[in-house]
């Protein structure tokens, strides 16, 4: 009975190596220069491979698997039996690997009319990091707002001001307690040219009466340097917001 179960284990054995070799010549008869998988490659798979001048990465995230394909212009394939070879990914230019601190970097670059990409961010510490993904984030969902709604306001609380100083003037038409949700709504826009103030460490009340006059002299794209705190053009100035 050992035999047999020792002839039993080799035979589950070749069997389990001739399913790897079958796979790979699957893989190997498109002619691909790199595989990339969401599973675990064998050292078996990883030599039948190798032999054959492929190259493979495994252990990829799902997401990052549609962005590959996307970059690459190939087909997620399933199964290895159902290769055919318009699945490959042909549109990148180099594939390289790249060491950065402790860590090695898969990079696919010089692609042909890329449909996803990656932007790396490196810092100092892990909450300069942070800090650069949020403002790359707020930069990127500014570029989409524009795109679905392409209009802009001026910035620097510049259109604020002008619809504070517009329910100000509004709310003097009014008789008795109708004027007090113009004026209240008109102060809670007033907050951001005021806080805009406060953050360049002027003179609050003084800045706001001139940010007022100036809006009340018809110049409604007139808003706040953030860096000096000085009223300015935003036109000129060129700070613009989305809508």
């Amino acid at each position: 009975s050992d035999m047999l179960s020792h002839e039993a284990v080799v035979s589950t054995q070749s069997t389990g190596e001739e399913y790897i070799k079958t796979m790979c010549d699957e893989i190997i008869a498109v002619k691909p220069d790199l595989v990339l998988t969401e599973k675990g490659v064998s050292d078996l798979a990883q030599h039948f491979l190798l032999k054959a001048g492929i190259t493979a990465i495994r252990r990829l995230r799902k997401s990052d698997m549609n962005r590959v394909a996307r970059a690459v212009g190939g087909q997620i394939v399933h199964r290895t039996d159902e290769l055919k070879e318009c699945d490959i990914g042909t549109n990148c230019g180099l594939f390289e690997i790249k060491k950065m601190g402790d860590e090695y970097f898969t990079f696919l670059t010089k692609c042909k009319e890329p449909k996803a990409c990656t932007i790396l961010l490196r810092g100092a510490s892990k909450d300069v990091l942070m800090e650069v993904e949020r403002n790359l984030q707020d930069a990127m969902n500014v570029a989409r707002n524009v795109l679905l709604d392409p209009f802009l306001v001026p910035g620097g609380g510049a259109a604020e001001a002008a619809l504070a100083y517009r329910l100000i003037e509004k709310s003097k038409t009014i008789q008795g307690v109708g004027q007090w949700p113009y004026r209240a709504v008109a102060e809670a826009l007033k907050v951001i040219p005021k806080t805009l103030m406060q953050n360049c460490g002027v003179n609050t009340i003084r800045t706001m009466t001139n940010l007022t006059a100036k809006h009340a002299t018809g110049g409604t794209s007139w808003g706040v340097d953030g860096d000096t705190g000085d009223i300015v053009d935003m036109k000129t100035f060129g700070i613009w917001d989305t809508l």
